[in-house]
């Protein structure tokens, strides 16, 4: 059986074509993204993150203006959690960090909520004002102990 040079260069375009497809989902899965150089890094301190994991989105009105880029404990063992965020931004010092989920069961990403003071927040600067994660487990466990099952009278 004689091959033609046509049909093996086409095959090979569709194997490279594949392998190009398998390459970019597996860096969309992974969620590897470069959202180019931040410039502005801030700390915000959480008592409860949940499975906030490095590399998650942190999002202004549903927008990704950075991300997550380390997560450590301080000295008083509350979550540090470092935020590289696009420089041009020009947050005021009252802004607010939540931690929240994409959908019921989702991942977990921090979104900014800008407060109304003109003075702004500089690079290495502390958000003040978090709102820890929402533990279902722990709150389903608060709801079934506390109420009474038994049904006495």
């Amino acid at each position: 059986m004689q091959s033609t040079s046509g049909r093996d260069l086409a095959v090979g375009i569709f194997v490279l074509g594949g392998l190009l497809a398998v390459a970019y989902l597996s860096v969309q899965v992974g969620g590897l993204s470069y959202a180019g150089p931040g410039g502005l890094t801030l700390v915000a301190r959480f008592d409860e993150i949940g499975g906030l994991s490095p590399r998650a989105p942190v999002a202004i009105s549903g927008v990704k203006v950075g991300q997550v880029t380390a997560i450590t404990l301080d000295d008083d063992l509350r979550a540090e959690v470092r935020l590289d965020l696009d420089a041009s931004l020009e947050l005021p010092i009252d802004t607010s960090a939540s931690i929240r989920t994409s959908g019921l069961l989702g991942d977990q990403f921090i979104t900014l909520e800008p407060g109304g003071e003109l003075d702004l927040l500089a690079d290495g600067d502390e958000i003040d004002f978090t709102y820890s994660a929402l533990n279902l487990e722990k709150l389903i466990g608060t709801l079934v102990h506390e109420t009474d099952i038994g049904g006495s009278e």
